[in-house]
């Protein structure tokens, strides 16, 4: 079932938003508002999450709450790769938590954390068992990123690619599985912790890997999981064919669906992190996916 919408993905990550076509995200913001309520007109009842931060930035929940975008939401997100990407401490998770509880009333989500096996499996194993600890009980919903390596054919949906150096490289070895699907060192440690923790898995567009990532999810015990639903997508031919593959696939789990990405041609700027020519497009969209995939029905309360 779907119980809950998520807003755009990274919203204060350039790799995801260009602030150079809208450096106070007031385009962003009134794109969040249009969203939030088309989004209560079909479903009322549907929780709506503001797209996970990155990084966790206090500031940027206070400039969303004065442009009126934390009024059409349920809950705020974060994400977190402190192995990886941040220049924070691992151990620093409840303190980061407790940052943005400071300046907001909503509920806590984190729908990204993960750690990468670049260096060594060892460190992700440690790392599951670590996050676990610190985050089970601090926030409603925890979703581990990510069940599957990004095959190394595919890009990285970040803007400068290879100019990243070895932070673009990391992107590729997030996974609990490896590209040809064999499990790492950390998989066993994962299933320990479900289903208080759960996925976060992205599916491309006829991802070959959507019924064998269903049937491992199941195996170690998922119950929830977020992905997404691409407005870019939306224009490729059959583009709801795969959809509604993909929705039927996830039927059985607890889906937080994140509406994200700029069609090349509906953007300022011909680029998935641009804002739209019109908010009301990308609302249009996510109104669209909701009265396709959760048309009024009762969804599972965001916790507080």
């Amino acid at each position: 079932m779907i119980e809950a919408a998520m807003l755009w993905n990274e919203p204060n990550n350039k790799s995801h938003w260009d602030p150079e076509l809208d450096p106070e995200w007031r385009l962003f913001a009134e794109m969040v508002s249009a969203a939030g309520h088309a989004i209560r007109a079909e479903n009322p009842s549907l929780p709506r999450v503001l797209g996970g931060i990155s990084p966790i930035d206090p500031g940027f929940i206070r400039r969303m709450e004065r442009a009126g975008a934390l009024d059409v939401v349920d809950a705020v997100a974060v994400h977190g790769f402190p192995l990886d990407w941040n220049l924070w401490q691992v151990h620093e998770w409840p303190a980061k938590i407790a940052e943005i509880r400071a300046v907001t009333h909503l509920p806590v989500w984190v729908s990204e954390v993960g750690i990468s096996t670049f260096g060594a499996e060892e460190v992700q194993r440690w790392g599951v068992d670590r996050t676990a600890e610190l985050l089970i009980g601090q926030a409603p919903r925890i979703h581990w990123y990510s069940l599957y390596d990004l095959p190394r054919e595919w890009e990285a949906t970040t803007r400068h690619r290879e100019a990243e150096g070895s932070s673009y490289y990391r992107h590729f070895h997030m996974g609990l599985l490896r590209q040809d699907g064999t499990p790492k060192l950390a998989l066993e440690a994962f299933a320990r912790h479900t289903p208080a923790l759960g996925l976060c898995q992205w599916f491309h567009y006829e991802d070959h890997r959507l019924d064998e990532a269903v049937a491992w999810m199941k195996r170690l015990g998922v119950t929830y999981l977020r992905t997404g639903l691409s407005w870019a997508d939306s224009f490729r031919p059959n583009a709801l064919d795969w959809f509604d593959r993909q929705m039927r696939a996830l039927e059985d789990f607890d889906v937080t669906v994140t509406f994200c990405f700029t069609p090349e041609h509906r953007g300022l700027a011909p680029h998935h992190t641009s804002p739209p020519q019109d908010p009301n497009e990308f609302a249009e969209f996510c109104a669209a996916m909701v009265r396709r995939y959760a048309p009024g029905r009762v969804s599972a309360a965001v916790h507080r």
